[in-house]
């Protein structure tokens, strides 16, 4: 989407990170020299496994499974375990199963025809199995039974856990609802250390490495990527070590220093696939936090093909009808018992505590208008596509608010931006 905006606004991006110009190669070398463990072909040969998980990331990740899916179920082949004996779990978390296009998409037809591939059921009791008893933890049997146990997804800036990738590929991907309502508690997202870029002493980090460490990595395969989705780097080995390399290299591609905050600042969902519904947009809200002020205004445009998000999630924002300040009091009472999807609104709100709702505004043409006045937004509504009326929205800001300081955030969430 082109905009105009002032040609003194600040335009808040990070280094680009550079796209592996062969990363078939650069994936079958990372697998052949892994971070803090023995190369991938030999832990294989030791454990001699008669069975191998693979869990992947959703539909709304962008992760670049077909660059190094084949690589991995190569060298698992050329140990002696056959395709029959391999299965792709996607790890769904919370969110709704796929569809078969939905899976076709993630790792291709081939795979698909080779290859068992199935969806997390965090709300199936039959196919979770028990790993700990204290507090009770329940994951994916199928990826706690295997043999021989495969995470992969892929690095960004994350607005609770610090950064995305490693121990999360388990926890929220592969838990049960509980433990997913313990990783997402009341207390856990409001701990400001819970936040984006941070690791050190973040709950919702340690809860998901200490569920990790509990089921059992026994190799993680993560990747970062470019802002069009090419690989841009590889970490794999360790569950610990090599994510943490990982999140090292890549909140140096996306950093990006400001100042002081800015008066209007425009930012984006991230774009396809995330900003599939508005559930996924508070992300670029959250990230864009360090820009505001308590008089900034925040322009956020998500596209929200599939509206707003889970039915959970649709009507606790209708039930509350844009009064967060009663929704956190209600969930602050009762802050043993988290409702599903509850986390997300509590996230939104530290954008409405900075600003409110009056100065967040909301461009989408994927959610019906109506909706969009009970989102605890500002809709930015009227005649004209989501580009025409976000541009009247500037233009009408600026009119209104001569000589201020503008702020883009091109890739919203995959922005981590930093404060002296």
């Amino acid at each position: 989407m082109s905009l105009r905006v002032p040609a003194d606004a600040t335009v808040l991006q990070g280094t680009p990170a550079p796209a592996l110009g062969d990363p078939q190669t650069a994936v079958a070398e990372a697998i052949a020299n892994p971070i803090g463990t023995e190369p991938l072909a030999e832990l294989l040969a030791k454990r001699k496994p008669k069975t191998v998980a693979i869990t992947i990331s959703d539909i709304t990740r962008p992760v670049p499974n077909r660059d190094f899916l084949p690589a991995l179920l190569e060298t698992i082949n050329t140990a002696g375990i056959d395709d029959s004996h391999i299965v792709i779990i996607i790890g769904t978390g919370m969110h709704s199963p796929g569809t078969e296009a939905d899976r076709e998409a993630l790792v291709g037809r081939d795979i698909l025809d080779r290859i068992e591939v199935i969806d997390h059921r965090a709300d199936d009791p039959s196919t979770l199995l028990r790993v700990c008893d204290d507090p009770p933890i329940r994951v994916c049997a199928r990826f706690a039974k295997a043999d021989f146990r495969i995470v992969t997804g892929f690095i960004e800036p994350h607005f609770m856990a610090g950064f995305s990738g490693g121990r999360k590929g388990v926890c929220p991907a592969l838990v049960d609802l509980q433990t997913v309502r313990r990783f997402h508690g009341f207390d856990t997202m409001a701990d400001p250390n819970a936040t984006m870029g941070n690791l050190r002493e973040n709950p919702c980090h340690e809860i998901a490495l200490k569920i990790a460490r509990a089921v059992g990595v026994d190799f993680l395969f993560n990747v970062a990527i470019t802002g069009d989705h090419r690989v841009a780097g590889v970490f794999c080995g360790d569950l610990e070590q090599a994510h943490q390399a990982g999140c090292e290299q890549v909140a140096k591609w996306t950093s990006c220093r400001i100042d002081e905050p800015f008066d209007l600042v425009i930012t984006s969902a991230g774009g396809h696939p995330l900003d599939q519904n508005f559930y996924q947009s508070v992300k670029g809200m959250c990230a864009a936090l360090p820009a505001l002020g308590e008089q900034s205004t925040l322009l956020q445009i998500s596209e929200c093909s599939r509206g707003v998000g889970s039915r959970a999630y649709t009507d606790l924002m209708l039930r509350y009808d844009n009064d967060w300040r009663a929704f956190l009091r209600d969930i602050e009472a009762n802050r043993n018992e988290t409702r599903l999807d509850q986390w997300e609104y509590q996230m939104h709100a530290r954008v409405l505590k900075r600003v409110g709702r009056e100065k967040l505004g909301f461009v989408s043409d994927g959610i019906d208008a109506e909706m969009q006045k009970h989102l605890s937004v500002t809709p930015i509504l009227g005649e004209g596509d989501v580009q025409h009326r976000t541009q009247r929205a500037i233009d009408e800001y600026l009119r209104n608010n001569p000589a201020v300081r503008v702020a883009v955030i091109p890739d919203g969430p995959y922005t981590l931006l930093q404060l002296p």
